[in-house]
Formats: structure tokens, C-alpha cells, sequence
């Protein structure tokens, strides 16, 4: 038998003590409010070659038509913001790729976490996702609390920022929903203001066509002549419009160890990036998000930022 009243409290404290920054609980529903955004957003061509975006458009705004009977939307945020930056000068990674990949990480947490929950109030059916599937995160944080999307399109939460990442599991019970937050941005337009290549077109809207992390990472083809002076030596992500809110002012290094660059990486400099080879590539990155971008990638990076 499951205990109902108390599985929420049980999932809420196993959750902190696994490093999880915040858990909240949503009801499952369609996202009406989202919907003719997601749209709208799609028929602009504003997730470039991002083409497994359109696919089961339908079951991102519902998470019911991922797992029968759902009735509980839980979202986990985990902070990543680093203790300090990596030691090179000319080129950037983007701080939630200093350590290992996050998807693995989260994911082991999840795992971890839901399997205590199975044995403490037994058997129901569940789904993890972390970053993948077509789950609205930023939604569900949104509508369970974790925090207000910002005019960046990221989520912001009182007190801790934007440095977090997001994982979310669906269940078939049916849980206490949580209130969500107030949007907290106000007349501020600084991540706007800020983007060096004006992807955010309006408050609450990018163009993943200009976006500098889209470019360096999900982008395939060769960069984009117009951007060449705007990269402002980003080779993997960009942390610009996270910087620049003054919402991260309230940033805090986190304390989980597998988010932690590896020796090798914090020692790393322009040098030795710039004449990479895949085997240190291979070595450097092995467990990290990095790899999604392939040492082709990676290496067409530095070259667009470092030829003149």
C-alpha cells in the first residue's frame, strides 16, 4: 500500500539529501498557456536544425501522453555554479560543462532516489527525464514553483538564480501540487541588452539561430561569417545572458563533487586547446556534455575564434 500522505515529505528530504537544490510538485494537464507559444516559436524556424523539436508536439504539452495515468508533475532543480572559472584567457567554456556530463549525473540521483521511494511506499509507475524527451521543463518549473522563466527564456528562482540545472519524473499519483512563483524580471532587459549576437529577439523569446550555445553545440554546419566578432571566445555554450541578470548575483558554489572539473581541465590553457588533438580531447572530455559536440566540432570552434 502507498502511503500517500507522506511520500511527497519523504521525496522532498531524500531529495535534499542527494544534493537536489529544490523539488517541487506539479499537477499534470495540458499546458494550455504554452501551447500557441510553442507554436508560434516553431513556425518562426526559431529552432534552427534543432528538427527533433517538432516531433510529438503533443506529448510536450501533455505529460499524460507519456506515461498512462500520470497525474504528478515532480521537477528537481540541481545547482551547478562553480567555485571559479577555468584557467584559460582567450577561450570559454560555458560552467555547466566543467565536469561530468549532467544528464548521467541527474539521472544516477533519479535513479537513486526513486528506487528508495519504491521500497519505502511500493510499486507505482514513474518516468525520469533529464533533459531529454519532450518534456517542457522550464514550464514545469514554472508551474510548480521552482522559479519564473526570465526575458532570457531561463528559469530564475529568488536567492539562487539561473546556475541550476532541471530533471523532472511523472508519476501516477496524484500528489499536493505547489503554488508557482511571480515572474520577478520587471522593466530589467540586461540578458537583451547583453547578447552580443541579439538572440533574444524579445523578452521571452530566442532565436536559437543567433544563440551563441546553439551555434557552438547543436549547430553542425560552419559558422556563420556575421557572428565571427561576436563569439567573444565562447567554444562550448555561452553564460552571457546568465551573467549579466542580477538575479546570479545571489550564485553559490555547488557541493557536488562530479560537477567538479577534472585537474587536468582547470590546468588546461589557449595553448593547448589550440592545438588539441582528439586523443587529449577524447581524454579531457570523456565523461563530459561536451562530447555532444564532437572533437570536429569543438576544434571548428577555437579555429572560427582564433583565425582573423
Amino acid at each position: 500500500m502507498i502511503y500517500i500522505e507522506n511520500i511527497k515529505d519523504y521525496i522532498k528530504s531524500q531529495a535534499k539529501i542527494l544534493g537536489f537544490a529544490n523539488v517541487r510538485f506539479a499537477r499534470a494537464a495540458f499546458l494550455e498557456r504554452e501551447a500557441p507559444l510553442l507554436e508560434k516559436w516553431l513556425r518562426a524556424g526559431y529552432h534552427g536544425e534543432m528538427l527533433w523539436m517538432e516531433n510529438h508536439f503533443d506529448k510536450r504539452l501533455d505529460p499524460r501522453l507519456l506515461l498512462d495515468g500520470c497525474k504528478t508533475v515532480i521537477v528537481f532543480s540541481n545547482n551547478y555554479y562553480p567555485s571559479e572559472s577555468l584557467s584559460m584567457d582567450k577561450y570559454k567554456i560555458s560552467r555547466y560543462a566543467y565536469g561530468e556530463d549532467y544528464h548521467q549525473v541527474l539521472r544516477d540521483k533519479l535513479s537513486t532516489l526513486m528506487t528508495m521511494v519504491e521500497d519505502k511506499f511500493g510499486d507505482f509507475n514513474y518516468r525520469m527525464f533529464v533533459d531529454s524527451g519532450p518534456v517542457m521543463e522550464r514550464a514545469w518549473g514554472e508551474r510548480s514553483g521552482i522559479g519564473w522563466v526570465g526575458k532570457h527564456s531561463l528559469l530564475l528562482t529568488k536567492g539562487q538564480g539561473s546556475f541550476y540545472f532541471l530533471a523532472t519524473v511523472l508519476m501516477d499519483i496524484a500528489l499536493e501540487e505547489d503554488p508557482p512563483v511571480t515572474d520577478h524580471c520587471g522593466t530589467c532587459t540586461r540578458c537583451i541588452d547583453s547578447c552580443p549576437t541579439d538572440a533574444i529577439i524579445e523578452p521571452y523569446v530566442v532565436d536559437s539561430n543567433r544563440c551563441i550555445s546553439y551555434l557552438t553545440i547543436e549547430y553542425r554546419k560552419e559558422l556563420p561569417l556575421e557572428f565571427k566578432d561576436h563569439m567573444g571566445g565562447w567554444i562550448f555554450g555561452c553564460d552571457i545572458c546568465q551573467e549579466v541578470c542580477p538575479w546570479n548575483r545571489f550564485s553559490q558554489a555547488h557541493s557536488e563533487p562530479r560537477f567538479e572539473p577534472s585537474d587536468q581541465l582547470k590546468s588546461a590553457t589557449d595553448e593547448l586547446l589550440e592545438n588539441l588533438e582528439i586523443e587529449l580531447f577524447n581524454q579531457l572530455f570523456s565523461k563530459s556534455a561536451i562530447k555532444r559536440t564532437k572533437f570536429q566540432g569543438f576544434r571548428r570552434n577555437i579555429e572560427f575564434i582564433k583565425s582573423p
